[in-house]
Order: C-alpha cells, then structure tokens, then sequence
C-alpha cells in the first residue's frame, strides 16, 4: 500500500503529458499541412544574394553588388503583428539598408518597416535615414541625421525612390516578407517538435515508472 500514491501520481502525470503530446502533434500537422505561405505572389530578390541565414536566427543578411561598384546590404527580421491588411503576412518585417559606393568608408544606412497592406500590396516606410563615417561609428554620439519624419515630402520622396532603384521595391518587399514568414513558420514546427520529443521521453519514464 505505501508505493500506491507515488505510482498513482506517476501514471496520472504520463496521461497529462500524453493529452499534451497530442495537442503538440495537432499542431505540427496543422502547420504542414496550411497553405498560409503559398501565395502565388512570391515577388522577387531583385538580383539580392542571401548570405546569411541560419536555422537558430531570426534574422537573415542579403546582399548585392551593382554595375557601378555600388553595394547594398541588408538585413531583416520579423517584429510586431500587424493587425492590418489581409492577415497574409501577420507581422511587420524590421529591415537595415546599408548603401555603400566604392572608394568610400562613409555609408546611407536606413532603418526601415515593410508590412501587407492588403491583397498583393505591400508597405515600406523609412524610419530614419543615417549617414555613418563608417561601418564602425555607432557611437551614439556621431549625429546621423534628423528624424525621418521631420524632412520635407518631396526628400522623404526621393530617398524612398532612391531605395527602389537600387532594387528595394514593392517585388523585393514582397519578396521578403513570404521568405521571413515562412522561415518563422519552419523554425516554429521545429520548436513543436523539439518540445514533443522532450515531453514524449518525460511520459515514457512515467509510464515506466508506473508499471
């Protein structure tokens, strides 16, 4: 009779932990088996070269290099939801664009948010436009520039234009914001199944345990 309350609480432990493998595998067969980053507009790189994307980051670094020895780097990640547009891309993208012309140390970075507007449209705004000594001058005290915000439209204008020439257009947004989605989306079903593998080797000691 004294090992029959551990032995109870070990057996109504495993039966948690199987009603929770379940709701794990439910989800993990939900996500495989949605078509939410499916769409048919996929958009384009616009000639950008993924250099870095690994499994264990949010982020990922693309990078191009123009006829005129121009180079343009840039990196991005998923922030916020949204809660606007369609629901087909739920969360804005955080993205860093780095200009740099050959022959100079000095660079543009902009500091930049996409989102879906809706349907196959696509949102960029520039947050701020900075101008760097160098790639190693972020020291809080260089001045970068003014806010975004407070340049006249017709500049605002320009250098958003300035952006789409060299490739960063509502393709490229759209580009980017399915291949973030859909890295997201991997990495979660990853985690699931970490976390049911871990959970199922829990439930099969409790059952041993119990027997």
């Amino acid at each position: 009779m004294p090992r029959v309350t551990p032995i109870l609480r070990r057996a109504h432990k495993a039966i948690e932990e199987l009603d929770l493998l379940k709701v794990l595998q439910s989800e993990i067969n939900h996500e495989l088996s949605s078509h939410r980053f499916q769409t048919g507009e996929s958009g384009s790189p616009e000639d950008f070269v993924l250099e870095w994307d690994s499994p264990k980051s949010q982020d990922v670094v693309l990078r191009k290099k123009c006829a005129s020895g121009e180079e343009v780097a840039i990196s991005a990640l998923l922030g916020r939801d949204t809660f606007q547009g369609d629901g087909s891309f739920p969360r804005e993208a955080l993205v860093k664009i780095c200009v740099k012309k050959p022959g100079l140390n000095s660079l543009l970075q902009f500091d930049c948010v996409a989102s879906r507007k809706g349907g196959n449209e696509s949102e960029f705004d520039i947050q701020n436009a900075n101008y760097m000594h160098s790639p190693s001058s972020l020291d809080s005290s260089f001045y970068k520039g003014p806010p975004f915000s407070s340049l006249d439209p017709d500049l605002q204008h320009e250098l958003k234009q300035y952006l789409a020439t060299r490739g960063i257009g509502e393709d490229f947004i759209n580009f980017l914001l399915l291949y973030l989605h859909r890295k997201e989306q991997g990495q979660y079903v990853n985690w699931l199944q970490k976390l049911k593998d871990i959970i199922g080797e829990n439930s099969e000691r409790h059952l041993h345990g119990a027997g």
